[in-house]
């Protein structure tokens, strides 16, 4: 009987929800984290602009702006985007037009947001590529910044780790569209949003 019970189990539809929430719950918390982190990045260059333009402020005094302000400032704001793209999907921030999708039939809003996350699925994974593909140009012909010689891919990188968060953040809101995953439990799916 425990043989069964265990075989039942590993084979029931139970389990794998089980397994499938316990990816979504994961995919979520990623990104929640993620943006966190991109809160800490921009935190980070405000304090360094703030630095700098006292440093400017301040030449009288012996002080001066911090060096390469401003491409750590590039750097740091393309990295707190791709940091905070994928928690912005979650929770439906993106801006949207209303204007006639709220006039619309369910079946037909079912439609265009499964059609919306399928679109922006495709378009975040070519982002991607094409990020993988720009990092690894940047470091085979060894480009630095101007002032800082810091190697671009590095920031290529960094925004590289957010660009893969958010496939993974749309392939699993795109899952939940098609009725193949579910929220986790105490996620408000209308905080998820529409389109």
């Amino acid at each position: 009987m425990r043989v069964l019970f265990r075989c039942w189990r590993r084979a029931g539809p139970t389990a794998d929800v089980m397994k499938r929430e316990r990816m979504t719950v994961w995919i979520f918390r990623l990104a929640r984290w993620s943006a966190l982190l991109g809160g800490l990045v921009l935190v980070a260059i405000t304090l360094m602009s703030v630095a700098s333009i006292s440093g400017r402020a301040l030449i009288a005094l012996g002080l001066g702006p911090v060096p390469g302000d401003f491409e750590l400032v590039e750097a740091g704001t393309a990295v707190a985007v791709f940091l905070f793209l994928p928690w912005t999907y979650l929770r439906a921030g993106h801006a949207t037009v209303d204007l006639l999708y709220t006039h619309l039939p369910a079946g037909v809003q079912r439609g265009i947001g499964v059609l919306c996350d399928v679109a922006m699925l495709a378009l975040w994974a070519v982002l991607t590529w094409r990020l993988w593909e720009g990092m690894e140009e940047k470091r085979q012909y060894l480009e630095t910044t101007f002032i800082l010689q810091m190697p671009v891919w590095w920031a290529y990188a960094a925004c590289l780790v957010g660009a893969i968060i958010g496939c993974l953040v749309y392939l699993t809101q795109t899952l939940i569209r098609l009725g193949l995953a579910q929220y986790p439990q105490g996620w408000l799916a209308a905080a998820a949003g529409g389109h």
